[in-house]
């Protein structure tokens, strides 16, 4: 059943010893996709369509490279000193990449040149980009591979995404309040300590004897089962409705509701009511099912996501309402989607010798959704005649159908494949 030590996902402390690196890992998540577009359009005044095609491009190599180094990671779960090395190594490089990201050189010049920011852009990002990668990767396959029933993989999903929940938060007060230069100390400190703690917390058994054996395990060995590709097919859709608003909060903030000064409370209000549902999605997922509970999360996003066409200049206290609803539906899509993964690869025969090919596919299609959203939706609103500061109505207009509308379309089709694979027996 489960690959784990005995005194693994069952115990608080080494559910907390293994989830403390969501922390660091959700903190530069935030900067990356949620603060950079902002940055560089907005502060280093870099054209919205190239560095909508710049962040297209690095996002869909690094998307690549996520199901190779699954496959790498499944042989480090099966060796001690190489997982130490590799993950202390992910986290000084992921530091170092991103201080570099945010601090060009070319920044401070003279005359700023476009094509010197994208570049740097572009270098640093996927430099910062595949040590995130190895550490995203590992830190899935690790608590996967630690197993359980579905009470204990909701439990140690909810820890490491609720260490996450509060690392956004961290990270939203910094980047916004303190700025670039606190936010990368911040950040190279809990990456240590993330890593310290996971290396003392419950560690995954070794490949099973009855196991392909790490070096052996296909790249395509996860798309065999029907139950993980309609996980993943769900994921990707459901993914994109959250991925389109996230490259546009800001933008929206500022331009529709004219309300930049508030943006730190509105995005903390959002991540603060998901950390704080993190707890009772887990107890709907006992009682219910990580499927129906998923699907439940969903209604309440659709809802919130319709409730912004209607919103204008000044509607602080109704976006404050959304922002709230938003957020507890944000609990079930951190919590069933995890908790669902685990079961597959149970159900499939391959824990304790596949962990890492299903995280590595499973950051795949996080890093695609995030990819799409911003390289289609950002050169879209160039295109439609929307750009950072706009008063024109109808590029108001467009903004408000990018952000609130096309998110309401892609939750209506996962809430639709959720009920046709309600009773798929790998997905109970």
């Amino acid at each position: 059943m489960s690959g784990a030590r005995h005194n693994g996902p069952s115990n608080a402390k080494n559910n907390a010893l293994y989830g403390l690196l969501g922390l660091p890992l959700a903190f530069v998540a935030m900067p990356l996709y949620v603060v950079l577009p902002a940055h560089y359009g907005q502060t280093l005044g870099v054209s919205l369509g190239a560095l909508g095609a710049v962040l297209l491009l690095t996002r869909l190599a690094d998307a690549l490279i996520d199901p190779l180094l699954g496959r790498w990671v499944d042989h480090l779960l099966a060796h001690a000193g190489q997982r130490r090395l590799a993950v202390l190594a992910a986290a000084v490089v992921l530091a170092l990449g991103f201080v570099a990201l945010f601090f060009p050189p070319m920044a401070w010049a003279p005359m700023r040149h476009q094509g010197a920011l994208l570049a740097w852009c572009a270098l640093t990002l996927v430099v910062t980009f595949l040590a995130y990668s190895l550490l995203s990767v590992a830190h899935l396959a690790w608590g996967t591979r630690l197993g359980g029933d579905v009470g204990q993989r909701a439990r140690l999903v909810a820890w490491r995404e609720g260490f996450g929940l509060f690392g956004v938060l961290a990270a939203n007060v910094l980047a916004t309040q303190a700025g670039m230069a606190w936010t990368s100390a911040v950040l190279a400190s809990t990456l240590l300590l993330g890593v310290w703690a996971l290396l003392r917390g419950p560690a995954p058994a070794g490949t099973t004897a009855t196991a392909l054996g790490p070096a052996r395990v296909p790249l395509s060995l996860p798309w065999r089962g029907s139950g993980f590709r309609r996980l993943m097919a769900l994921f990707l859709v459901n993914g994109v409705a959250s991925a389109i608003p996230a490259t546009l909060v800001l933008f929206f903030i500022q331009d529709r509701l004219k309300a930049t000064d508030a943006a730190p409370l509105f995005l903390g209000l959002y991540f603060l009511m998901a950390a704080l549902s993190v707890p009772w999605w887990v107890r709907c997922i006992a009682r219910i099912g990580a499927m129906r509970s998923w699907a439940l999360g969903m209604g309440m996003a659709l809802a919130s996501f319709a409730g912004v066409l209607w919103l204008g200049e000044g509607d602080r206290a109704a976006y404050i309402a959304i922002c709230l609803a938003g957020g507890w539906a944000l609990g079930a899509d951190l919590t069933a989607p995890g908790t669902l993964l685990t079961g597959v690869v149970q159900r499939a025969g391959h824990a304790g010798q596949a962990e890492g090919a299903y995280a590595g596919w499973w950051q795949w299609a996080t890093k695609l959704n995030l990819a799409l959203a911003a390289g289609l939706a950002l050169p879209t609103l160039q295109a439609l005649g929307y750009h950072p500061g706009a008063q024109d109505p109808g590029a108001l207009m467009a903004l408000t159908l990018a952000y609130g509308g096309l998110p309401c379309v892609f939750k209506l089709v996962a809430m639709g494949a959720c009920w046709r694979w309600r009773h798929h027996p790998a997905l109970a």
